[in-house]
């Protein structure tokens, strides 16, 4: 006979406690305990869903197989990037995003795209009928595509033993529950129950799964923390819902590297993956403009030009606005202040809006030099020529600071037909400019680079 008991769980690092209390002891947070109802089952209790195999041995290094894991090809390179160069046997991948950003149009239109693998599909939040008409609006239907709406873990076992796939889609991890664990969907234990045994079913089956997952308020993953820490690798699919462009980062992955990025263009007909993005994020129309600049960036491992663009003028009311968007406010406040301080430029009774083109949210400091440029550009009211490009961390003092891959930043630049590179000029060392037909501009400070753009 199963025993009841109450606990109280972290909904942040899932640390449980037989009482509430304020603060977690183990990750720190405050007001993170909630009351979960835990049934406990006899130890002797049989395997879910019959799926049970051998127990495993201890073996020493010496007698483990070397080898490298053979690659699932999910037909899309940007995703197939993102994994590390596919997807791996037996791992377990969660997907995570906002609400409606595209989860389960990617995963659904990745799927049909593998006509090769017998895939199965199971659905907790919609239905068959919505699955088949979100597909129809894909233009792609595959008969090795199998759709099944479960939300008990035990059922899905058995589905799984009865279809035997080749790969399991599970939308969402949320909606899944144990019979095992009174709670309701989406708590603390059964996020971290159903986790746990599907993942012990991926590695002893070697079947990958894909798990889809919500985010909460702060933009981190629903859920205990306890459920990053359990799968192999954890996606985060971001994007402006007003923009047409969606980002698929690596925060966490066993099997590759988390510098990676996947770039794609919502459609009406799904997902289309850019190859180039520079050419989509510029403006090709700004020439004549103040307050545009074009920054090579860095996301992950690719290069792609973005354009800045800033609008400074006089405060109607009594206190100036500051405002970003797909940049860091702070920064931007610091940015100002080294303009002020070290360059002289008065911007305290100035209004100043800033804006990365395209929706994009950039973390590379090396735009920096482009968002100060486009700030003065906006102020002085005057443009900044249309073929200069450029990349540059400011320091507090006023000092240009290097930055990283600066071969791969000229290159992108010189693929889309820019004429004049600013750089660090401690970036200079090590560059063969034999090779670069861009004219390089190396510059110190700021103030030789406002110098080199208007004169």
């Amino acid at each position: 006979m199963a025993k009841e008991k109450t606990v109280y769980v972290c909904s942040n690092c899932g640390q449980d406690s037989p009482k509430w209390v304020g603060k977690c002891p183990s990750c720190g947070e405050w007001n993170t305990y909630v009351e979960e109802i835990v049934r406990k089952e006899p130890s002797n209790r049989r395997a879910m869903g019959g799926l049970e195999t051998p127990k495993a041995k201890p073996l020493s290094l010496s007698e483990i197989e070397p080898g490298e894991e053979e690659r699932i090809d999910m037909h899309d390179e940007e995703l197939n990037r993102v994994l590390g160069g596919g997807l791996v046997p037996g791992s377990l991948v969660l997907i995570g995003g906002e609400p409606g950003i595209g989860k389960s149009t990617l995963v659904l239109q990745t799927v049909l795209r593998m006509p090769e693998r017998k895939i199965l599909y199971i659905s907790g939040e919609e239905s068959a009928r919505q699955l088949k008409l979100r597909a129809d609006r894909l233009g792609q239907i595959s008969n090795d595509c199998l759709i099944v709406c479960e939300t008990s873990l035990e059922q899905i076992y058995v589905h799984i033993k009865n279809t035997n796939p080749d790969l399991v889609i599970i939308d969402s991890i949320q909606t899944i529950s144990t019979e095992s664990l009174e709670s309701s969907p989406g708590s603390v234990a059964q996020v971290r129950e159903c986790s746990a045994a599907i993942l012990r079913f991926a590695k002893e089956t070697h079947t990958p799964v894909l798990l889809i997952g919500h985010i909460n308020k702060e933009g981190s993953i629903a859920g205990p923390k306890v459920l990053e820490h359990i799968v192999d690798t954890v996606l985060q699919f971001e994007g402006d819902q007003h923009y047409m462009y969606r980002i698929l980062r690596s925060i966490k992955n066993r099997f590759g590297s988390t510098a990676e990025l996947g770039i794609y263009e919502m459609r009406q007909d799904g997902l289309r993956q850019v190859s180039n993005p520079s050419e989509l994020l510029l403006n090709q129309d700004h020439e004549g403009m103040s307050g545009v600049a074009i920054a090579s960036a860095i996301e992950g491992v690719r290069p792609f030009l973005i354009e800045t663009q800033a609008l400074v003028s006089s405060a109607v009311y009594g206190n100036p606005q500051r405002s970003a968007t797909g940049f860091d406010i702070r920064r931007m406040n610091m940015l100002l202040a080294v303009l002020e301080k070290r360059v002289g430029f008065k911007l305290a009774q100035k209004d100043v809006f800033l804006n990365i083109a395209g929706g994009l949210k950039v973390n590379d400091p090396a735009i920096d030099l482009a968002v100060i440029s486009a700030i003065l550009s906006s102020n002085m009211d005057a443009a900044i020529e249309q073929e200069v490009c450029m990349a540059g961390e400011i320091g507090l003092s006023g000092e240009i600071r290097p930055v990283n891959r600066i071969e791969q930043r000229i290159g992108e630049a010189e693929k889309l037909g820019f004429k004049r590179f600013l750089l660090p000029k401690y970036n200079l060392q090590g560059i063969d400019r034999k090779k670069i037909k861009i004219e390089l501009v190396p510059v110190r400070k700021v103030e030789e680079a406002f110098r080199a753009l208007f004169g």
